[in-house]
């Protein structure tokens, strides 16, 4: 039925079931009048909690009318996706493993086509606060929450606003439309993936009550010095759920994790190491204060970018933080964003 509604009215319906014949899936519409599909492609996360995820390239049709200026690039890439539910703490690493897919996905796409710096434009159901690590992830890649950023909203602004009742009764903010613009500063996937894994690493040691010298003591477990040996470090991810069972760390993953903490690459981690790569993961940086510096990059092009100009959810009680009894259109409010589109000079990436 919506499928000819949407169609009827303009709108290119792109849907994606998810994997396993789970029986629910992705819909995401763009008016014909609007955007150009240049390419689509549909993301398989069924290795990864039986999610999908759908990108799509476009080329916006009227920023630039009044000014046909060729050497203005205003394409996009939109990413539709519905993130697993976090049923319990051991869900979270899934959850984390989905995002990094996506966006390891994205940048894939990038670097194939070799595309110019791109505003992309992130949407869907994150089943995830402000609070989590999904949230914290995405912000250390340099996306924007495009509600919060109209509303000068900063990331501890967690109570402001709730856009679910779930369906354990439950009222919290998980729904965003995340923006990242070309000239934001972004820090190489990987990094953000390494930090964001120490970061929960950090949070199920201290959610069972172990203060910095415990922790460390855990890790250490029966080794003879005074230093965290590879088995021991494996040992600690397994008891806490982050390895040995399925949808969790690889081997391969655990090796990077291990390599990256290893500073000084002794095969062993000592207090100071566990100190800055573990407990003190880098995460105090401002993704809002950072400019892209990169170095390799060659040529300036000129492109487009987004400022979010207003963004609100209905029904408008959710802006204050309560669910309104009355709302039974759904389990989530709708959230509206209405962006403009800007020029932008950009350094052209080298491939």
């Amino acid at each position: 039925m919506y499928e000819k509604r949407l169609g009827d009215a303009g709108y290119i319906n792109f849907i994606l079931a998810r994997t396993n014949n789970r029986g629910d899936g992705l819909l995401t519409a763009l008016h014909k009048d609007y955007f150009r599909v240049i390419n689509h492609r549909g993301l398989q996360l069924n290795d990864i909690g039986d999610r999908v995820a759908q990108l799509i390239h476009v080329k916006l049709l009227f920023p630039y009318s009044q000014n046909r200026s060729n050497n203005v690039r205003q394409e996009l890439l939109i990413v539709n996706t519905h993130l697993l539910f976090p049923h319990d703490s051991s869900l979270c690493l899934v959850r984390l493993h989905q995002v990094y897919e996506i966006l390891h996905n994205v940048e894939s796409y990038q670097t194939e086509n070799k595309l110019n710096p791109t505003p992309i434009i992130l949407c869907g159901d994150w089943n995830g606060s402000k609070r989590g690590h999904v949230y914290k992830f995405l912000r250390s890649q340099g996306f924007l929450s495009s509600y919060d950023t109209a509303h000068q909203y900063t990331d501890t602004d967690a109570q402001r606003w709730v856009s679910q009742r779930n369906h354990r009764g439950n009222i919290c903010g998980v729904d965003f439309i995340w923006l990242l613009n070309p000239n934001r500063y972004r820090k190489l996937l990987k990094t953000s993936w390494n930090e964001a894994v120490f970061g929960m690493f950090k949070y199920l040691l201290q959610r069972a009550s172990l203060t910095e010298t415990d922790a460390f003591a855990f890790l250490k477990a029966d080794s003879e010095g005074n230093y965290i040996t590879y088995s021991g470090f494996c040992e600690a991810l397994r008891q806490l759920n982050l390895a040995g069972h399925p949808y969790v760390l690889t081997d391969e993953e655990i090796k990077d994790l291990w390599f990256q903490a290893d500073i000084d690459g002794n095969g062993v981690l000592d207090y100071k190491e566990f100190q800055q790569r573990i407990w003190n993961a880098s995460r105090s940086e401002d993704p809002d204060q950072r400019a892209d510096n990169s170095s390799d990059t060659q040529n300036i092009v000129h492109t487009i970018s987004f400022s979010v100009k207003n963004a609100v959810f209905f029904p408008a009680e959710v802006e204050k933080g309560k669910w309104p009894e009355h709302y039974s259109l759904s389990h989530h409010a709708r959230l509206t964003v209405v962006f403009l589109a800007v020029r932008m000079p950009c350094s052209q990436p080298v491939f």
